[in-house]
């Protein structure tokens, strides 16, 4: 027999109960058969056909015998314990009556004995013990295929619920690639509103090289931010290089009364932040530290590794206000607060974003990013690692 034709044998046995107990009936009294003549026909040296006969003859008729007894116990299989117990009793015990007698007929119309139902007695002790063993391997196969069963329903949940987790889990990453996205975009108008009031007063007052090399700064901007996709994060040093586009634009419109520091520590420039992070906390500077002061001002970015940290700190010489990233969230202008839930966003609550007083005056930003709390970018998805 080849394997195309073994194969679903072993498979129907396996899947179909009728098959397993039709299977497990003809080897277990067979087996019975073999025992028989083992230990009874050869022991008493009764080898002639007739006795021979007999040990398969009685087989058959236990097979018959027994064979209701299936529907018996699934019957009482949800019967109350007691109740259950009696009546399985009960039927082994009719069972191994009707199955003494058969075989003492039989053996007696098979073989030239005569005095047999004298020891009737010890017949009917050998079937009770037989179909006490059947009923026991009856209720352990079925309690075996019941675990097995429930096994397998733990198996098809555990598995319904990871594929229903991966199906949460990706509806949740969409839901926060949209929300980033959302909050990246959302700073185009806030700038770009400002932006075009100050090409606006430099066309009013007829400055039109400031307004046409202001409106040529404020394409390549907006070139850059429309290209750089807001879910993914760039390298420190392409992040200031985007701040420099922004910061020429308003190095126009304020001249002289803008001043600049940079010090970036050069091992920090491949680690990679949110695109755009710096440019809102330098506008906001602007607005409220610059813009107001007659004599204009100066801002300070800085930025240097801590470790498994990032430091990023935007300091100006404005009036300053003090406070954290809960106070910043709940109340403080769009750009701040647009840049807290963007890091909230990309990492959870695992940075520090706070409002610092200087004691040489101003507004400082202090911001520390973790190394390893950043967005797995090789597969060029978005994935947050807590």
């Amino acid at each position: 027999m080849n394997e195309t034709t073994l194969y679903p044998l072993f498979g129907k046995l396996y899947r179909d109960r009728d098959t397993q107990f039709l299977f497990l009936q003809v080897m277990g009294w067979f087996s019975l058969s073999l025992i028989s003549y083992f230990s009874l026909t050869l022991w008493y040296n009764q080898q002639s056909f007739a006795y021979i006969s007999h040990t398969l003859v009685q087989s058959l008729l236990g097979i018959v015998v027994s064979w209701p007894l299936r529907s018996v116990f699934h019957y009482l299989w949800h019967k109350p314990l007691t109740f259950r117990l009696l009546l399985t009793m009960a039927s082994v015990l009719v069972c191994s009556l009707l199955w003494s007698v058969l075989r003492i007929g039989t053996f007696l119309w098979m073989t030239d004995e005569t005095d047999v139902w004298s020891d009737f007695g010890g017949w009917l002790f050998g079937s009770i013990m037989i179909f006490l063993c059947w009923a026991a391997f009856y209720h352990g196969i079925k309690y075996y295929q019941l675990l097995q069963s429930e096994h397998e329903t733990l198996l098809r949940v555990a598995a319904e619920s990871k594929e229903e987790q991966l199906k949460r889990s990706r509806a949740e990453t969409v839901a926060q690639e949209a929300q980033l996205k959302m909050l990246r975009y959302q700073l185009n108008p806030h700038f770009l509103f400002n932006t075009l009031n100050a090409i606006s007063a430099l066309v009013v007052g007829q400055n039109t090289a400031n307004a046409n090399r202001m409106i040529m700064q404020l394409s390549s901007f907006l070139r850059y931010s429309l290209d750089n996709d807001p879910v993914r994060r760039v390298t420190l040093e392409q992040e200031v290089e985007a701040l420099e586009l922004y910061l020429n634009i308003e190095k126009t419109r304020f001249a002289d009364r803008l001043e600049l520091d940079f010090d970036i520590d050069p091992a920090a420039y491949d680690v990679k932040i949110p695109s755009l992070l710096l440019q809102p906390l330098v506008e906001n500077a602007i607005k409220y530290a610059i813009a107001p002061a007659e004599n204009g001002g100066k801002i300070m970015v800085r930025a240097e590794l801590d470790g498994e940290h990032l430091i990023v700190e935007v300091s100006d010489t404005g009036p300053g206000i003090q406070g954290s990233k809960q106070t910043i969230a709940s109340g403080a202008g769009i750009g701040l607060k647009n840049t807290v839930d963007r890091l909230t966003a990309f990492y959870g609550e695992n940075y520090e974003f706070e409002l610092r007083r200087p004691d040489v005056g101003g507004l400082k930003i202090y911001i520390r990013l973790p190394l390893k709390k950043q967005m797995a970018e090789n597969s060029g998805e978005f994935k947050y690692s807590s």
